[in-house]
């Protein structure tokens, strides 16, 4: 039975993915600073309530892993926040580095105490964004951070497929749910525009003309976690993005 780790997995996209490994048979144990969600955990999930930007914190998490559980064998580096919606020359440098501590330096510090725990044959799974593949305007350090995600999974890549484990990373494309909805919320008032139009804007930016769902994107989690010779990769599940800044 495959032993799963999920940060920021109480609620959205995590918590998708943490019932789409649990279906499979895994035991799941999901991360989150949203102690009323932990707390809610649908029956069969373990939760914690921890920041991944706590380093003593996730260090005595994931001594708490091993002592329970003996190792893991995937752990899906998952937490983000959207950071703030402004351009580059209104963004405040604090409000810059509070992004880039949850998105980046989390998850460099879930791959840095998780990785010692994970077996050979393992995989860690990192949620990027196609913010990281194609840059967001008026999103500047959310898609530094998941560009930087990018960098980090494959050297991580480089350095543990010698022992065995796998890294990927997915880039989540516009995913449906409350969360977008704010992004478009605040994107519209950045751009004065309407959050419809920015819904349809993002829509028609896509091939297939439609957002992607968490569990498209939880799919593509499983599926990464079990291809034997996938490393290094990263994979977009966006409807294939064919203009990353539309105009409406």
């Amino acid at each position: 039975m495959s032993r799963v780790l999920i940060t920021a997995g109480a609620n959205g996209i995590g918590l998708v993915m943490a019932q789409a490994f649990a279906a499979t048979g895994a035991q799941v144990w999901v991360t989150d600073v949203d102690a009323a969600a932990i707390a809610a955990l649908p029956a069969g999930l373990r939760g914690s309530t921890v920041s991944v930007a706590d380093e003593q914190g996730m260090a005595a998490l994931m001594a708490e892993v091993q002592a329970t559980w003996g190792g893991l064998d995937v752990v899906c580096v998952n937490a983000g926040i959207k950071g703030p919606t402004s351009a580059i020359v209104d963004t405040d440098l604090d409000a810059w580095r509070d992004c880039l501590a949850i998105c980046l330096d989390g998850a460099f510090l879930t791959v840095k105490h998780a990785a010692p725990l994970v077996q050979d044959g393992g995989a860690m799974i990192f949620t990027s964004s196609t913010a990281g593949l194609y840059g967001f305007p008026y999103r500047s350090p959310y898609a530094a951070a998941k560009w930087a995600i990018i960098g980090l999974m494959k050297t991580a890549a480089m350095e543990l497929g010698p022992v065995g484990i796998r890294c990927n990373a997915i880039a989540p494309g516009s995913v449906e749910g409350p969360r977008i909805d704010r992004v478009f919320a605040a994107e519209a008032e950045a751009k004065g525009m309407t959050a419809q139009a920015v819904a349809q804007g993002y829509a028609a930016g896509t091939a297939m003309g439609c957002l992607v769902t968490a569990q498209d994107v939880a799919d593509m989690a499983v599926f990464l976690a079990s291809a034997p010779r996938i490393s290094g990769q990263v994979i977009a599940v966006d409807g294939f993005t064919i203009n990353p800044d539309p105009k409406v």
